[in-house]
């Protein structure tokens, strides 16, 4: 746009409109289209107030500050340049943005990568799998009697062996055996601090390196274990493997003997009750025939049964010849007299072979052949529930006998410890890449979260 002009010398200087001032009316002189007529208000309708309008409030828009350039001239349309403070804040951002990418992600993914190719020595497994098995096959005394558990089941087995091969014991053990320590220090600590063992360290710190060189997957559905054992060199690692398995074969052994001992312990402790009760049955029986002097009571019953018998059959012939002769003879004959001796002799007998049976009413109800009886089957029922029960016992003891003298259960091992020709660990792409994801991540959420402080500023 063109500089205005100076006033012309020798013209008096205009002087400045008053505000409202000449509202409705041009001012005179003023040419059409004159570049003042746009300060003036708009012309008052007819009808309104005289009182001066008030002009709606604009939206002042304010200009970029313009510099001139040091090689312009005066009086030449000036040049819009972009605020450098704000330039300056922009860059500065990203700046920092992009430094912090650099600082959180790719300086620690470039020295894990270098660590993990220059440094970390190379690790060898070696791999075995194996499964707690029971023995199907039963004995003669087994198929008699049904099967017998002695040895639990293989479920809880495979979780007690699980937690056994974690455990500070067997971790003892091996170090005793092979010398976890130096294993698992040959690789230089100072040259590889993240993977060698640092000797010669508690039975704590070996049991932390122990979990992170011995992996182990386990599936609780079918009960099958594999393990993965972790060595500088094959030798070890394969060595370390077979360590393992003889290890949790004689655990699962010695599981296997305790729970034979106790079924055994507990089929002799049956045994000796019943031995015991047999003994007590027999001697209550022999006791009752020296009292009684009687060696069955139920055959002696059957004797004086037909006594009794007999016995009723003579007094009935004794009375029917009575009867005859007291119709035939004379009252005093002698002979009257004698069979009437005769039957009150077999009267007499009767009651007192009737006493002996319990029939009749004795004074001694001990002695009667009723109680002696019902004594007598009393102890004969104990004697055979005790031979019976000896019977059993007796068999339950040789059945746990049998199982006890072969191997009900035993560790499968369907995976044999194998020897490595090759370094599979470390995984170095596998860390590399999961380490970068993760450092991503976190680099993101921590930009996320700066720019979200710096919105509710």
């Amino acid at each position: 746009m063109n500089a205005p002009t100076p006033p012309k010398r020798g013209s008096p200087p205009k002087k400045p409109a008053r505000p409202g001032a000449g509202t409705g009316q041009k001012r005179a002189g003023a040419a059409p289209g004159q570049q003042g007529k746009k300060n003036l208000p708009p012309p008052k309708r007819p009808g309104t107030s005289l009182a001066p309008a008030k002009t709606p409030a604009t939206p002042v828009t304010l200009k970029p500050k313009t510099t001139l350039p040091a090689d312009q001239k005066p009086g030449a349309e000036p040049v819009a340049v972009r605020p450098t403070v704000a330039e300056s804040r922009f860059k500065f951002r990203h700046m920092m943005v992009l430094l912090s990418f650099l600082v959180m992600v790719v300086a620690p993914a470039a020295v894990s990568a270098w660590y993990l190719w220059v440094r970390a020595a190379d690790q060898y497994a070696s791999t075995v799998a194996f499964s707690v098995r029971t023995e199907e096959n039963n004995s003669a005394i087994t198929s008699l009697l049904g099967p017998l558990d002695l040895s639990g089941s293989t479920t809880s087995d495979s979780d007690i062996l699980y937690e056994f091969i974690q455990s500070q014991n067997l971790v003892a053990s091996i170090d005793g055996q092979l010398d976890l320590r130096g294993i698992w220090s040959k690789a230089d600590p100072g040259t590889d601090p993240v993977f060698a063992y640092h000797p010669p360290g508690t039975i704590e710190d070996l049991l932390d390196h122990w979990e992170r060189m011995v992996k182990i997957y386990y599936d609780s559905g079918t009960g099958l274990i594999e393990l993965k054992a972790l060595a500088f060199t094959p030798e070890d690692a394969q060595r370390i493997a077979e360590a393992i398995y003889a290890e949790s074969t004689a655990m699962i052994n010695e599981l296997s003997a305790i729970a034979r001992e106790d079924a055994i312990g507990y089929a002799r402790d049956e045994l000796n009750q019943a031995v015991e009760r047999l003994k007590m049955a027999r001697e209550a029986v022999t006791t009752f025939r020296n009292r009684t002097q009687i060696i069955d009571p139920s055959m002696d019953l059957q004797g004086q049964a037909g006594l009794l018998n007999t016995l009723n059959q003579q007094l009935a012939e004794a009375l029917i010849a009575l009867d005859l002769l007291r119709q035939t003879t004379r009252a005093g004959d002698p002979r009257i007299a004698q069979a009437e001796l005769t039957i009150q002799v077999i009267e007499n007998r009767i009651v007192q072979e009737k006493q002996k049976l319990g029939i009749a009413d004795s004074g001694d109800a001990d002695g009667a052949f009723a109680t002696l009886v019902g004594e007598f089957e009393r102890l004969a029922v104990d004697r055979e529930f005790a031979e019976q029960t000896y019977t059993a016992a007796l068999a339950a003891y040789d059945a746990a006998q049998a199982e006890a003298r072969r191997q009900s259960r035993y560790l499968a091992a369907h995976v044999r410890p194998t020897l490595a020709e090759k370094s599979e660990y470390p995984q170095r792409e596998t860390i590399l890449g999961l380490m970068t994801l993760f450092l991503f991540l976190i680099w993101t959420v921590t930009v996320l979260v700066a720019y979200s402080l710096r919105d509710r500023r």
